[in-house]
C-alpha cells in the first residue's frame, strides 16, 4: 500500500540506526493535542494542502513533523504559531473517510526542533534538528525520590478518577527510564491541560522533564479530592434537607393530632392576598405561587424568588386611593401660591378639577409641560398634587436607553424587579398619584429596547387600564394615575408618544414676571435656607432688577436664584462675624455682593454698518439675539457660509442669496458687479451649532445693505422665513424672540404678517416699548431696515401695530 517495505512502528527508535530521519519534513500542525515519542495519536487531515504533504511521503519514509501550536490567534500566520519542538511521527495506517478526509494513526518518535519553515505552499515543510535526550543516572537520589512520587500520586489519581482505567498505574510501574515515564503520563492522563502537555513536550532534560511533571500531578490530584470533597459537602445537604423536610411534615401532623398547629406562613400570605383587594386574576396569580412556596423550604433555590414575587404582588395598591379635594378655590388658591403666572396651566387644572367634580369615574389626563429650563415645570407638579391632596411620585427619564426601566425584568433573571412605574405606584401606596416622569425627551434607544416604546401603553389612556409589567406578569390599573411629563423640546420625542400627551407650552418669564417670582417666592426661600431674616437682608426693586437684565440672561429662573442665593451666603457670612442692622441690597452696591455685571444689551452702543443686520432665533433655552455679517470679495459670484450653520440654514441663506440677485437691477446694482465678488456670509459665536429658517429675512436685508452699500439700523431686529419669490412665512418662537429683543434694547422688530397673532401673548408694558411692523414681503423688510428707506418703492403699504389702536 504504501510502497516499498518500511520498518513497523514498534521497530522505529532513533537509537536504532536502521531508521534514517530526513533533515526536511512536512510539517502537521495541530492545535488540540500534543504528541509525544512513544506513544500513538489519532489525526484526521482536512485540508487540502495537509493530504498533499501526507501523499508526498507515503512511497518514501512515511515521516512526518507533528508539531503544536503555543497558542490560538486571529489574523497571525501559523508558521508564527508553531512551538519551537515537535515530533517526528510514522505514518502508521491510513484510511479515507465519507467526507474525503484522511484519517491517521501515528507513532510518535523523537523529539525534534524546528530550525526554519523552508515551504509554505502547498502544503509546509520545516527544517529540522533531531533532539538527543542526554543520559540520566538513575542512581540519582533526587530521580528516584521523583519517580517515586510521580507513581504515587497517579495511583492516588486513579484511585479517584472513575474515566482512568487501573492499568495505567500498572503500566506507570513498568516503565523505568524518567524520559519515557513523563512523557506516557502527559499522553495518557485526561486531565491535564494543553498548557501542561506542551511544557513537558518542551522539556529536553528526562530529570527536568519528570521534575516539571510532579508539582502538575500534585495539583490535579488535589482539585480531583477538591471536588470529591465538595460533591460529598452537596449530597450530605441534600439528604440533611430532605430529611428536615420529612421531619418537618411529621411535626406538623403531630400537632395537628394534638390541636396545637399554628398558623404557617404561607397562610399568612394567604389571608394577606385575600385582603389585598387585587383583582381575581392576579389572586389566581398569587395563590398559584403560593402553593409552589409551600412545597419549598427557606433556603432552597426559588423559595426568596417567590417570596418576593408575592410581597411585591401583596404590597401594590390595587384599590387604595386618595379622595380628591375638588374644591376649586383651595386649589386656585394653592397653585397661585407656589407659581406666579402660568395661568394656562393653572387653567387646564382647574378645567380638569371641574370635570372631575361631574363625572367623577374620569379617566386621568396625560399632561406634557414643555419649555425652557427654569420654567418651574417639576415644581408645577407638586403644587398640582397638593391642590388635588394627592401623593407626588417623580422620577428622571434622562439618559434611561433600558426598556427594562419602564417595564422591569422578568423573574428568569437574578435579582428581578418591576419597572419604575410599578415602584412609584408602590412607594405612594395609592393606585391614583400625581406620577411626574421628567425629561422625556431625553430618552434613548440601544440593544436593550426602546424605553419609549415601553412608554406608549402607560401613556395611553385608552390602554393604560392593564398596564402590563414584565415582573408582575398581571395587569395593573394605571388609568387613575394623573401622568405629567416634562421636556424641553418635543422633536426629539417619538411621534407616537407625543401623540398621546396634551401639550401645554410654558414660555420662559419677562422681565416683570422675574420680578415678581423673585419677590414672591426666591427671595423667602432662600433668606429660609440660609437663616437670614428681614432684619438681616433687605432687597430693593431695582437692585433685583439690576440682578435680571446685567447678571442673568435665561428663560427660566435658576441663575436668578443662584444669583440671589449668592448675596445671602455674604450676608450670612458678615452676620456669623458678628455683624449687626440690616444689610440693603441695592442697585448700586449690587457690585460688591455679584462682581461686575455679566451682560449686556447686545445693540447699545452698536452704531449703523453696512451688511450687519439683527436677527432673532429660538432655542431650547429661549430665544437669542443673533448679528448676521456678509462681506463682498473679490471673486466669481461664490457664496461662503460660515459660523457652524445647519443644513436647512444654510439652503436659507442661498434662497436669500438667489432674491436679492434676481432684484439687483431694482436696487441700481448691475449684473456686471455681481460678477467681481465673492459673498461671505458669517453668523458669530463659531462654536455654536445654529439651524432652522427664520434668519432667511434677516440675511436678505444684510446681503441687500452690502451692494446698496446702505447702512442698517443696528437697533431694528428681524425674524422670518424667505422665499424664492421673496415672501415671507410664519415662524415660531415669536415670544421667546421678542424677550430677547427686549433684553437686547431692541426698539424695533420686524414680524411675518402671519405672526400677528402671537403678540396676544406679550405682555403689554413690552408691546409699549418696542415698535412692532408687519411684512408679508421681503423687500418690505428691508425697507423698513434699511437707513435709506427709500432706494426701492413699495408696492404695498406695511402694516403697523400699534398698542394705542
Amino acid at each position: 500500500m504504501f510502497g516499498k517495505k518500511q520498518p513497523k512502528p514498534e521497530e522505529m527508535d532513533p537509537k536504532d540506526t536502521k531508521v534514517e530521519i530526513p533533515d526536511e519534513l512536512p510539517a502537521l500542525v495541530v492545535s488540540d493535542k500534543v504528541p509525544f515519542p512513544y506513544t500513538v495519536m489519532p489525526h484526521v487531515v482536512v485540508d487540502e494542502a495537509e493530504k498533499e504533504g501526507i501523499r508526498s511521503v507515503l512511497g518514501a519514509h512515511r515521516l512526518v513533523l507533528v508539531v503544536p501550536i503555543k497558542e490560538k490567534k486571529e489574523d497571525v500566520p501559523i508558521t508564527e504559531l508553531y512551538n519551537p519542538i515537535g515530533v517526528v511521527s510514522g505514518i502508521m495506517k491510513m484510511a479515507t473517510g465519507p467526507m474525503g478526509e484522511i484519517r491517521l494513526l501515528l507513532q510518535g518518535i523523537v523529539r525534534a526542533k524546528v530550525v526554519r519553515v523552508t515551504q509554505t505552499k502547498p502544503f509546509h515543510k520545516v527544517k529540522i534538528e533531531v533532539i538527543h535526550e542526554p543520559p540520566v543516572d538513575m542512581q540519582d537520589m533526587q530521580v528516584q525520590a521523583t519517580i517515586k512520587n510521580i507513581r504515587k500520586f497517579v495511583r492516588e489519581i486513579v484511585q479517584h478518577t472513575d474515566e482512568i482505567p487501573d492499568e495505567l498505574a500498572i503500566m506507570v510501574e513498568k516503565i523505568e527510564e524518567p524520559g519515557k515515564l513523563a512523557d506516557f503520563i502527559a499522553s495518557n492522563l485526561p486531565s491535564l491541560k494543553y498548557q501542561a502537555r506542551l511544557e513537558i513536550l518542551n522539556a529536553i532534560d528526562p530529570k527536568e522533564r519528570i521534575g516539571r511533571l510532579l508539582p502538575i500531578l500534585s495539583q490535579e490530584l488535589n482539585i480531583i479530592q477538591l471536588a470529591e470533597k465538595i460533591r460529598d459537602q452537596v449530597q450530605t445537604e441534600l439528604g440533611k434537607t430532605q430529611r428536615e423536610y420529612l421531619l418537618r411534615q411529621q411535626l406538623q401532623a403531630i400537632k395537628k393530632e394534638l390541636g396545637e398547629a399554628g398558623v404557617s406562613e404561607v397562610e399568612e400570605l394567604r389571608k394577606k392576598v385575600e385582603a389585598s383587594g387585587m383583582p381575581e386574576e392576579a389572586k389566581k396569580v398569587a395563590f398559584m405561587e403560593l402553593e409552589k412556596l409551600e412545597r419549598l423550604q427557606p433556603g432552597m433555590p426559588g423559595y426568596e424568588v417567590s417570596r418576593t414575587y408575592i410581597d411585591w404582588l401583596i404590597a401594590l395598591p390595587w384599590d387604595k386611593e386618595t379622595e380628591d379635594n375638588l374644591d376649586i378655590e383651595r386649589a386656585k388658591k394653592i397653585l397661585d401660591e407656589d407659581h406666579y403666572d402660568l395661568d394656562e396651566v393653572k387653567e387646564r387644572i382647574l378645567e380638569f378639577l371641574a370635570v372631575r367634580k361631574v363625572k367623577q369615574d374620569m379617566k386621568g389626563p396625560i399632561l406634557c409641560f414643555v419649555g425652557p429650563p427654569g420654567v418651574g415645570k417639576t415644581s408645577l407638579g407638586k403644587s398640582i398634587a397638593r391642590a388635588l391632596g394627592r401623593k407626588f411620585v417623580r422620577f428622571s427619564l434622562g439618559g434611561i436607553r433600558d426598556e427594562a426601566e419602564i417595564r422591569g425584568h422578568r423573574r428568569t433573571y437574578i435579582g428581578a424587579l418591576p419597572g419604575r412605574i410599578i415602584q412609584g405606584i408602590r412607594k405612594a401606596g395609592v393606585k391614583n398619584p400625581v406620577f411626574m416622569l421628567d425629561e422625556i425627551d431625553k430618552i434613548g434607544a440601544d440593544f436593550r429596547g426602546d424605553p419609549a416604546a415601553a412608554l406608549l401603553e402607560a401613556l395611553d389612556p385608552e390602554q393604560n387600564d392593564s398596564f402590563s409589567d414584565h415582573y408582575l406578569e398581571v395587569p395593573f390599573d394605571l388609568s387613575k394615575v394623573m401622568f405629567i411629563t416634562t421636556a424641553n423640546v418635543t422633536y426629539t420625542i417619538p411621534p407616537a408618544l407625543l401623540d398621546r400627551m396634551e401639550i401645554i407650552h410654558i414660555p420662559g418669564y419677562v422681565p416683570q414676571e422675574k420680578l415678581e417670582i423673585a419677590s414672591r417666592h426666591i427671595i423667602p426661600k432662600q433668606m429660609k435656607e440660609h437663616g437670614l431674616t428681614k432684619n438681616h437682608i433687605q432687597f430693593t426693586k431695582d437692585a433685583i432688577m439690576r440682578i435680571i437684565m446685567e447678571y442673568t440672561r435665561e428663560a427660566g429662573v435658576r441663575e436668578l436664584e443662584r444669583a440671589i442665593a449668592a448675596c445671602c451666603r455674604k450676608v450670612a457670612k458678615e452676620v456669623a462675624a458678628g455683624k449687626e442692622g440690616v444689610t440693603k441690597i441695592t442697585k448700586m452696591n449690587l457690585v460688591k455682593f455679584l462682581g461686575p455685571p455679566k451682560y449686556f444689551a447686545e445693540v447699545k452702543g452698536r452704531k449703523p454698518e453696512i451688511g450687519v443686520v439683527t436677527g432673532l432665533s429660538w432655542t431650547p433655552t429661549g430665544g437669542e439675539i443673533m448679528f448676521i455679517e456678509v462681506v463682498k470679495l473679490p471673486g466669481k459670484k461664490k457664496l461662503i457660509l460660515t459660523g457652524r450653520l445647519g443644513e436647512v440654514l444654510q439652503e436659507s441663506a442661498k434662497a436669500a442669496y438667489s432674491y436679492v440677485r434676481s432684484i439687483l437691477p431694482e436696487l441700481g446694482v448691475t449684473p456686471e458687479e455681481l460678477e467681481k465678488y465673492d459673498v461671505h456670509i458669517h453668523i458669530p459665536g463659531g462654536a455654536i451649532p445654529k439651524d432652522g429658517p427664520s434668519a432667511g429675512v434677516a440675511i436678505a436685508t444684510a446681503l441687500t445693505s452690502l451692494f446698496t452699500e446702505v447702512p442698517v439700523d443696528p437697533e431694528v431686529a428681524m425674524t422670518g422665513e424667505i422665499t424664492l419669490r421673496g415672501k415671507v412665512l410664519p415662524v415660531g418662537g415669536i415670544r421667546e424672540k421678542i424677550l430677547a429683543a427686549k433684553n437686547g434694547g431692541i426698539k424695533k422688530v420686524i414680524l411675518p404678517k402671519w405672526n400677528k397673532n402671537d403678540l396676544e401673548k406679550i405682555p403689554d408694558y413690552i408691546k409699549q416699548e418696542i415698535e412692532f411692523k408687519f411684512v408679508d414681503r421681503a423687500i418690505d423688510a428691508i425697507n423698513e431696515a434699511l437707513l435709506m428707506r427709500k432706494r426701492v418703492k413699495q408696492k404695498e403699504k406695511v402694516e403697523t401695530y400699534s398698542p394705542r389702536e
